[in-house]
């Protein structure tokens, strides 16, 4: 009876903590968007001196052309070349001097960049966007530094990584047709055999407004925030071609593929990859639950089975990529000495079958729950998050207001909706399968 009375307070201050984030705690913001068609997103939080300015350019790896992968991915950091008002390499040296920091980011589906200022600074974050969009140099220097850079950065986080190449070795095996078999730091190839004329038409064709949502969130005023943006980005003209937006749908997976991956390692390890859907539908929120219930944190079922308890691995987790069209849900697994790759792979099996069998306690559904509308508030306790949140959720979902209903979408997932998408997603037909082992185990 105490045991029930518990896990009933628990059910009640989930569902409290859900109404507080939709009333008391609700997020306000203003949007609308430009003649050119750049789309303005502006939340005004005065209780820190500081602001978030940040410019989402929907293009990511998807949208490049076959045997010209990368552009996205390089294009984030050829936009640090300087502009015709900024100098070559001034982007940094001015944000950190109004003591600021700034950084990017590029995915599958997405290019992302920020400044985080104090807030006496905002319209330098503004001009410092409104330049990249309207005035950045594409030229032979600039092109010929970043590959340099791009070739660099994938040897020390790919190449020379222990299980770096495992994004490359699970996409390409997974999709046979759709963007996504290539990752979005592309090839050395595609990259050297481009031409000026070709990445200049990159820019043309993407960082252009009405491909841009500007998400400005911090100690501002809405209003002379307002007119900073009109006076920066109005006259940014909006871009005349097309915008490309594949639209391959992957063929439905029907048998289980494998390779086997001979790297610079000590440990061999396991990687499962399913086929889940995209990002935002009823399904991906379930498997999203589910990846918590398997990997989140310490107490979580891969590394309470195969760590602690059975001391087959070293490390396990669980990792859903959220992406727009539909992607994959990974299970890992690194071997503990000794342990046949084999065995392991049969462990973790052997934890998802648990999931598709075995009904969750009432008392370890409630703790998921509690855990993802933790990391759904830590996601958005900053500025910086709240500002890349709203941009997320208009560009992928036309709705920026997820940032305050999106949790209960979470919190209405049934302990029985987990088990049925462990059930009709986690299936061999629908998996590939990789075993990392050192290279001293190749046949020779």
């Amino acid at each position: 009876m105490k045991r029930k009375f518990i896990i009933c307070l628990l059910w009640c201050a989930t569902s409290l903590a859900a109404m507080a984030q939709s009333k008391s705690n609700k997020i306000e913001f203003t949007e609308y968007t430009l003649p050119n068609g750049l789309h303005v997103i502006l939340h005004q939080d005065n209780s820190t001196p500081n602001v978030a300015v940040s410019v989402l350019y929907h293009v990511g790896s998807k949208n490049e052309v076959e045997g010209r992968s990368g552009f996205a991915h390089f294009f984030e950091h050829l936009m640090f070349e300087g502009t015709e008002n900024i100098d070559r390499g001034e982007y940094s040296s001015l944000v950190q001097k109004a003591g600021g920091a700034l950084n990017a980011n590029t995915s599958f589906d997405r290019t992302y960049y920020y400044e985080l200022l104090p807030s006496n600074q905002v319209e330098l974050g503004l001009w410092l966007e409104a330049e990249r969009m309207k005035h950045a140099k594409v030229d032979e220097i600039g092109v010929e530094t970043q590959r340099k850079v791009v070739q660099e950065e994938k040897r020390e986080r790919i190449d020379n990584q222990p299980y770096g190449s495992m994004g490359e070795n699970v996409f390409s095996l997974a999709y046979t047709k759709h963007p996504y078999k290539t990752m979005p730091i592309g090839s050395f190839e595609d990259l050297n055999a481009a031409s000026i004329e070709e990445f200049r038409d990159f820019y043309k064709t993407f960082y252009v407004p009405n491909n841009a949502t500007l998400s400005v969130a911090g100690d501002i005023n809405v209003e002379e925030t307002r007119k900073m943006i009109e006076k920066y980005f109005s006259g940014i003209p909006k871009g005349t071609r097309e915008i490309p937006r594949p639209d391959v749908v992957e063929p439905k997976q029907t048998e289980e593929r494998r390779k086997t991956v001979y790297d610079n390692i000590q440990l061999p390890a396991v990687i499962q990859a399913y086929h889940v859907p995209e990002q935002g539908t009823d399904d991906f929120y379930a498997l999203s639950m589910l990846t918590t219930l398997l990997s989140g944190g310490e107490s979580a079922r891969l590394p309470k089975a195969l760590v602690d308890k059975q001391q087959k691995a070293v490390a396990a987790a669980s990792i859903p990529f959220p992406t727009e069209d539909p992607g994959l849900f990974l299970t890992f697994a690194i071997a503990n000495m000794g342990v046949e790759v084999d065995a392991l792979e049969q462990a973790m099996d052997v934890e998802i079958e648990r999931v598709k069998t075995e009904p969750l306690s009432d008392r370890e559904f409630q703790k998921l729950r509690n855990q993802v509308e933790s990391n759904f508030v830590q996601q958005n306790s900053t500025v910086a998050g709240r500002a890349e949140s709203l941009a997320n959720y208009h560009v992928y979902f036309g709705d920026a207001n997820l940032i305050n209903t999106e949790l209960q979408r979470y919190l209405n997932v049934k302990k029985e909706d987990i088990q049925r998408v462990a059930k009709e997603y986690l299936t061999k037909n629908n998996r590939v399968v990789l075993h990392y082992l050192p290279k001293s185990a190749q046949p020779k």
